[in-house]
């Protein structure tokens, strides 16, 4: 295993309690205005650096403040780990990166207890998952028993070692990649560990332009990093996210949601549908998205642009269309366009 973490990732954690950082955390309280500028200011700091990935970056943001874990699927070379890394920069969060391979054991992640023949007992060794932001780079190539103990950590905030339980920082997120064309060697996440995730992003190619200005960028600062201002702190992260909480859900944007999840299963091309996370799940990052557009109320819009992401890993296709052009994806599409939006919301397009 390989782990780069950040200088400050590893503070020191009691059994049963609160980590000693959370008390240095406390939130500060934000207007709208204040917490919308705040997140758009994140935003266009790793937008600089990561080019032409605006709106996947709004996604992965609106993940990290609606409180969830966003899993980065797209081909080598995209800019899964440099987003993941520029996030953590512009949040101000302690990151630690762990690199996932088939030898990986649960207490790599989780950490485990070392006897020190000088003092005679043992002692607690803290893993990689004692961070803020976590990078589980390339988490398909971990067999399922370590995966299981990263998914544990995401939905617990915990871990449990020999009986004695460690609370994880506050906050706490994971932004996991895979890689979806390699097959050999890898262990794919089932369906019921994929729903852990709140949003599954993708990158994609970038245009012409934007790769051509991405060469020209590196060439002209001589070096290989990139250097990411930080925007926030931890606390301030939770300002924001605390904010998010504090955004109108009208009754027809919840009916919205759920008309959108209850259709997927009665969707011809799927297997399985949603399960309630999946309406839940659109109601949190349209909170988050509206947030960054600066209202404090959801508009359908808001759940359009999130749909796709938070539904498509939660979907199954029927087995004999998998060599067909469906896809999950095109499901959700379909779906968007079938299912009437509610009409009238303040500030809805159209």
């Amino acid at each position: 295993m390989s782990t780069v973490p950040h200088p400050e990732s590893h503070p020191e954690t009691q059994p049963e309690n609160q980590p000693e950082n959370q008390s240095e955390n406390q939130s500060e309280s934000l207007t709208l205005a204040e917490a919308s500028a705040r997140a758009r200011a994140v935003l266009a700091e790793v937008d600089r650096v990561v080019l032409g990935k605006e709106q996947p970056l709004r996604l992965v943001l609106a993940g990290v403040l609606a409180g969830g874990h966003v899993l980065l699927e797209d081909l080598p070379g995209l800019g899964k780990t440099l987003a993941a890394r520029s996030l953590a920069r512009a949040l101000g969060l302690d990151f630690a990166r762990a690199q996932f391979t088939p030898d990986l054991l649960p207490a790599d992640l989780t950490g485990s207890f070392v006897y020190d023949p000088r003092a005679s007992s043992f002692s607690f060794r803290q893993g990689p998952l004692f961070t803020q932001l976590l990078l589980a780079d390339e988490i398909n190539r971990t067999p399922p028993k370590t995966q299981a103990a990263l998914l544990e950590a995401m939905q617990e905030r915990q871990v449990t070692i020999e009986g004695e339980t460690f609370a994880l920082p506050a906050p706490f997120h994971v932004l996991a990649t895979a890689n979806p064309i390699e097959q050999e060697g890898t262990y794919p996440l089932p369906e019921a560990q994929l729903d852990r995730f709140l949003l599954r992003v993708s990158f994609g190619y970038p245009a012409r332009s934007e790769e051509e200005q991405l060469v020209t960028a590196r060439l002209d600062r001589r070096r290989e990093e990139v250097d990411v201002a930080t925007v926030v702190d931890a606390g301030g992260l939770l300002a924001l996210q605390q904010r998010v909480e504090a955004v109108a859900v009208d009754p027809s944007i919840v009916a919205y949601c759920v008309s959108l999840v209850t259709a997927t299963r009665e969707h011809p091309d799927l297997l399985t549908g949603a399960s309630p996370r999946g309406s839940l799940a659109l109601a949190l990052v349209g909170r988050a998205l509206a947030l960054v557009s600066g209202r404090d109320y959801v508009v359908p819009e808001d759940v359009k642009e999130a749909a796709e992401a938070v539904l498509a890993h939660r979907l199954v296709l029927r087995p004999e269309l998998w060599m067909s052009e469906a896809s999950p994806q095109r499901v959700v599409r379909d779906l968007l366009a079938r299912v009437p939006a509610p009409a009238g919301q303040p500030g809805a397009v159209g």
